[in-house]
């Protein structure tokens, strides 16, 4: 079982020194959640909370998840960078495809492409993407993305993404290339992460009986896609008091990375005390016992 690290209201200038306290705790990888933009108001549609609402607004700060993760590939040795999660169809797959090569680079083979679909509609309207598209786009995309990072020259000529014959270089440093980890609970997302993804990860609160049955499922899917032989992760939030003995039920139910964070205080302020603390304490409680 591998403990990842959330950056979830962890504010930018705290970064460096988080990535680094990470590291000396054992977290494997650090997470960084991205959105492009935000309307004036953000209506009730979130899909994991009973109310619709998600845990932003639209105050809430947005920075480049590249940008950030390159920084800490600067600040760290081994921890992975990843992103949970990028909406992947409100962009090019070039400009996707330019971006995970270049931290991979940076970072000598840390990049871990976390994907979804998005849930925001309001999102794609402002930047004139369609919204009900989106996951056919999703699959056209990570296609493109795997040819782009494996083979010399590309044409593709798709439903949504045509051109002509394509260099690009040069290739991520991690071979056969980064890998994408599909997020989301719904039917077609599990399937897509089965065909497509090298991983899935839960967004919302899981639970180790919902992971479970996630587990199944995605296995399934696998067989049916004839992929049941290559690798996948499955990774996962933690939605309960983060104990050991939970940590251990979250592993029984095949869940291969719990990605956790400190829990918010009164004010709903994080401070970089409040972090540390509670990575020293995940090292010695937690990590230390698996």
């Amino acid at each position: 079982m591998k403990i990842g690290f959330s950056l979830f209201g962890i504010g930018p200038r705290s970064h460096a020194a988080v990535v680094q306290q990470a590291e000396r705790s054992g977290f494997d990888s650090i997470w960084i959640p991205e959105h492009l933009v935000f309307p004036a108001e953000i209506p009730p549609t979130y899909p994991y909370t009973e109310d619709g609402r998600p845990p932003i607004d639209p105050s809430t700060p947005l920075f480049d998840p590249w940008v950030s993760l390159a920084f800490l590939a600067a600040s760290s040795e081994r921890i992975l960078l990843g992103t949970s999660v990028y909406i992947l169809p409100l962009r090019d797959p070039f400009v996707t495809a330019r971006a995970v090569t270049t931290l991979d680079r940076v970072s000598q083979g840390r990049a871990i492409l976390g994907i979804g679909v998005g849930w925001l509609k309001e999102e794609f309207d402002a930047v004139g993407q369609d919204f009900h598209t989106r996951g056919k786009r999703t699959d056209e995309i990570i296609h493109i993305l795997k040819r782009l990072w494996t083979e010399e020259t590309i044409e593709h000529h798709g439903e949504f993404y045509d051109f002509g014959a394509v260099k690009f270089q040069p290739k991520p440093s991690q071979k056969p290339h980064p890998p994408i980890i599909v997020g989301g609970t719904s039917q077609a997302a599990l399937r897509r992460a089965a065909r497509l993804g090298d991983g899935w990860l839960g967004v919302g609160n899981i639970s180790p009986e919902q992971a479970g049955g996630i587990v199944q499922t995605l296995q399934r899917f696998r067989e049916e896609a004839g992929r049941a032989d290559q690798p996948f992760e499955v990774g996962t939030s933690n939605a309960l008091e983060f104990t050991l003995d939970n940590v251990r039920r979250y592993q029984e139910a095949g869940v291969d990375r719990l990605t956790v964070g400190p829990p918010m205080p009164a004010d709903g302020r994080l401070n970089l005390q409040n972090v540390v603390e509670f990575m020293e304490r995940t090292a010695e409680e937690i990590i230390g016992k698996l």
